[in-house]
């Protein structure tokens, strides 16, 4: 299940001194306000826990590796796929790109392509979820890029 449907998250920013850091801490006090009245507590809550307990924190440590790793994995499986098949263009930022997500480079009406014909969704911009992504749901993937990049401009 995760962390993902809680909304946990961090700001950080570098001052270059700590009266700038009070004006900073205060204008984004202003920006934030509006936002929400109460900001979620539960999944703050679950990261104090793991970060205070380093039995549970040097379990954390070796997952998020093991994700951090197999989100790689599927970025070299994606690159070469889309090698294999000859797909026009350069692919390389697939696998310079780190993180969850991707920006593939694809248009919008390629990706409404992708969604009409290969039932491949992903947002306007081409951006995918990496960590979505399986050794099994790579080929089709490559298949509906191929067939978007050398059919749609």
């Amino acid at each position: 299940m995760g962390l993902y449907g809680e909304r946990v998250g961090a700001l950080s920013i570098v001052c270059k001194s700590s009266d700038v850091a009070v004006r900073v801490e205060s204008l984004l006090k202003l920006v934030i306000r509006p936002m929400y009245s109460n900001p979620p507590i539960h999944g703050a809550s679950i990261v104090a826990t793991i970060l205070k307990n380093s039995e549970m924190y040097h379990e954390w440590t070796i997952e998020l590796k093991a994700m951090a790793d197999r989100i790689i994995s599927m970025r070299k499986q994606l690159f070469d796929a889309l090698l294999q098949r000859g797909t026009p263009g350069d692919w390389s930022h697939i696998i310079k790109q780190i993180g969850m997500f991707t920006f593939t480079g694809l248009n919008s009406d390629q990706v409404t392509f992708m969604a009409k014909e290969f039932h491949i969704y992903m947002t306007a911009d081409g951006r995918i979820s990496m960590a979505g992504l399986s050794s099994r749901t790579i080929p089709h993937l490559a298949d509906a890029i191929h067939a978007a990049v050398t059919g749609i401009n």
